[in-house]
């Protein structure tokens, strides 16, 4: 939406095809987006960026474009149900999905907001909690040591998964105190917006006011790679310093790209990119 905006005010026509899928339609509340002191929630703030957008001129088209096509001359055809978009340049902004954790009884834990996925976004308003951080395979260590920073009692949990962490970072994560429980849940007691209690096959029991989850995000850039575009080893799209990816024509920005998944990242490689198309087409000339 902030690239949509930035080239409709250097008057480029600008076709936005929105899935209505986008992870901060997710967010509660945010406290880390610039000019809103007391916060803003998810749902208004892409309202907020549509209408910004629109006002200037870009098209915003709901949909989802399921295909994407090189032409010969270096330009693109997009498919998004039904439709046919020709298109000079192509920003992705298709973001990723978050691997949900296995949870007895429980669909959709991170989008119904019984767990979160963000503490850079949000554990500054969970302090001093009991907090369990899920985790498995490749355990984010930094990301549970970024938690601790913001309560004494913290737990990883691996759901019965195998944690594939070295001697040296299991270590570290002793020393600071975090514990690990490493057997699967077997029920759930859920009240409202909150996990209560997590009853584990063994018979026991714990209870934490809040649950975070590290176990990845499948990134959505097959778009890209199908066209050739290089993608780092979990998914993400390699872009230069303008948001240009390595095919010729086609950038990308936001969580897609690698580097820190933020809103206020996420508008500056948005803006960045904008102006960097805008300069790489003949300039318009007023009628």
């Amino acid at each position: 939406m902030k690239a949509a905006t930035y080239l409709a005010r250097f008057r480029r026509r600008t076709v936005v095809t929105d899935s209505g899928s986008s992870r901060a339609s997710w967010i509660p509340i945010s406290h880390n987006v610039p000019g809103f002191p007391a916060g803003v929630a998810g749902p208004e703030l892409l309202a907020r960026m549509r209408d910004q957008a629109r006002q200037y001129g870009a098209e915003i088209l709901a949909g989802e474009v399921t295909a994407l096509k090189l032409l010969p001359d270096g330009k693109f055809i997009a498919l998004a149900d039904g439709r046919t978009i020709h298109a000079s340049r192509v920003l992705l902004a298709t973001g990723g999905l978050d691997v949900e954790p296995e949870l007895p009884g429980v669909a959709n834990a991170v989008q119904r907001g019984l767990v979160r996925y963000c503490p850079i976004c949000d554990a500054y308003e969970i302090v001093g909690q009991k907090v369990a951080l899920i985790a498995s395979g490749r355990c984010r260590v930094k990301e549970a040591l970024l938690l601790r920073a913001y309560t004494a009692d913290l737990t990883v949990l691996t759901l019965g998964k195998q944690l594939q962490i070295s001697d040296h970072e299991r270590q570290e994560l002793s020393d600071a105190d975090i514990r690990i429980v490493e057997e699967p849940a077997a029920t759930l007691s859920v009240e409202g917006n909150k996990i209560k209690s997590w009853h584990m096959q063994h018979g026991g029991q714990h209870a934490f006011d809040t649950v975070y989850t590290a176990l990845g995000v499948h990134m959505r850039s097959s778009l890209a790679t199908s066209l050739g575009a290089e993608a780092d080893e979990d998914g993400a799209l390699v872009v230069d310093d303008h948001q240009r990816t390595t095919v010729p024509g086609l950038f990308a920005a936001g969580d897609v790209v690698r580097g820190l998944s933020q809103v206020c990242v996420a508008t500056g490689q948005g803006a960045i990119a904008a102006t960097t198309i805008n300069a790489s087409l003949p300039f318009p000339r007023p009628t």
